[in-house]
């Protein structure tokens, strides 16, 4: 049996392959039903008072429906990610990842949209396995 952190990682591997495939199914499939996703208004927006919370909490339809809009506007010209940390909690039923992301889209007007910084990944046991219940865009330090 792969251990936590392994878990975890397959996770993080899983929705990468999702952005790579632009594969909506995928990308909302790793959401547990609680999930929030609280994003800073840009890459330099370190105090929460400036987020935005555009998505509100976990809803499939809506979530799919606008990561699809997403992907069927947009190229992917790469999307580079590197796992710097999990951390496991004492209990082990929850994690925390940090991730390393230089993400860059294009729309089919040539404007683009670079995500590039840190990210911060929320992960909790269920009883049909993890999910992903917290995240947060991405910030650069």
């Amino acid at each position: 049996m792969n251990t936590i952190k392994e878990q975890i990682q397959e996770m993080i591997n899983r929705e990468t392959r999702a952005w790579n495939e632009k594969d909506a199914e995928t990308l909302v499939s790793i959401f547990h039903p609680d999930m929030v996703w609280p994003w800073p208004k840009d890459e330099n927006a370190h105090n929460p008072l400036d987020w935005i919370f555009p998505f509100g909490r976990y809803n499939r339809k809506r979530w799919k429906d606008n990561w699809q809009d997403f992907f069927n506007t947009h190229e992917l010209i790469h999307n580079n990610r590197d796992t710097v940390k999990i951390i496991i909690s004492e209990q082990g039923d929850g994690a925390f990842a940090v991730v390393e992301i230089d993400t860059l889209w294009r729309d089919k007007t040539g404007n683009e949209s670079h995500w590039k910084g840190t990210v911060s990944k929320g992960y909790t046991k269920t009883k049909d396995g993890w999910k992903l219940i917290m995240h947060t865009g991405v910030l650069k330090y």
